[in-house]
């Protein structure tokens, strides 16, 4: 088997543990907040990620280099991690990836003010059938569109200007910086709207928080290893069998289907991602390639574990 399919291979494994993430989310958010659930999966994150800074050799301070850019960074976590968590509490899994998966179409345009790059007439039309997509997932006229729709496109937005972020100012910032300030964000702030909702959590309840957060740093270390096998062109596109995954785990766990309009909706996006992930690829160092070196998912433990995990890369 060759290296592209060996990586390939990986990212099929990483993201079917993403969709087993998830998963979690969905059945923790039918009982409490998003607020809670962050909040615990982040508390629960913190011998995960004391572990990886243990092992981070770089010198310096904690202070960024780049503030209000930082600053930025953290509040579009924070709100999108908030939108994300919401969106798989009350919509179908199948419909929230649907949405979720405008981000790189997003993050190819905000590549234009944000990084400079040009985004040519096919990468334009791209982005524009994918949009026409969400639309056909959203359906806005002959549905009524719920807080969990909004949120899910919220989270598309947010995740997708956190990802350019990081893309803008992640070679001059240490990877300690962009991995603890969103966490200290969402330890004190989602801490403290979670006390006008807090629930007290059986045992099982709390170790399932845990789960999200080792089933992310799970996934990002996989997803990593598929990153140095392969072709990130060959990775990325793995990212849209979620939509399989997010099929099964709907219909077998949560008694959900997937209607005509989701369907075709996803499928338009799905290739319209596909086609800018070829572009960027072919593009090859003369282009900045925004969709290609944004990785991370833009929501939960990854959102928080892959900055590092970046890092960790480029110095293998």
């Amino acid at each position: 088997m060759g290296q592209n399919a060996q990586g390939a291979g990986f990212a099929l494994l990483a993201f079917g543990i993403y969709a087993t993430h998830d998963v979690v989310i969905k059945f923790l958010g039918a009982e409490y907040s998003p607020f809670q659930v962050i909040f615990f999966s982040t508390l629960l994150s913190f011998p995960l990620i004391s572990f990886m800074l243990m092992r981070d050799a770089t010198q310096g301070n904690l202070r960024p280099v780049h503030p209000w850019w930082t600053a930025l960074r953290t509040a579009c976590a924070v709100i999108n991690g908030m939108c994300a968590f919401y969106a798989f509490s009350v919509l179908p899994l199948a419909q929230t990836y649907a949405i979720l998966f405008a981000a790189p179409l997003i993050i190819t345009l905000l590549s234009i003010p944000m990084l400079g790059e040009k985004v040519g007439i096919h990468r334009g039309a791209a982005v524009v059938v994918g949009l026409i997509g969400v639309m056909v997932v959203l359906r806005p006229g002959s549905a009524p569109l719920s807080a969990g729709h909004f949120a899910a496109m919220a989270s598309a937005v947010f995740g997708a200007t956190a990802s350019i972020i990081v893309r803008k100012i992640g070679n001059e910032e240490r990877s300690v910086v962009l991995l603890l300030y969103p966490i200290a964000a969402n330890f004190f702030v989602v801490g403290a709207l979670m006390i006008a909702v807090y629930k007290p959590m059986p045992i099982e309840h709390f170790g399932a928080a845990g789960l999200i957060s080792v089933l992310g740093f799970i996934a990002g270390l996989i997803l990593i290893i598929a990153y140095r096998k392969a072709e990130a062109a060959m990775v990325a596109p793995m990212q849209y069998s979620q939509i399989l995954w997010a099929s099964a785990y709907g219909y077998f766990i949560f008694g959900e289907t997937i209607d005509m309009a989701t369907f075709i909706g996803a499928g338009i996006i799905i290739l319209s991602g596909i086609y800018i992930v070829a572009r960027e690829s072919r593009k090859g160092d003369a282009s900045q390639s925004p969709v290609l070196n944004s990785r991370a998912r833009p929501y939960g433990a990854a959102l928080r574990f892959m900055p590092f995990f970046r890092a960790r890369k480029a110095e293998n």
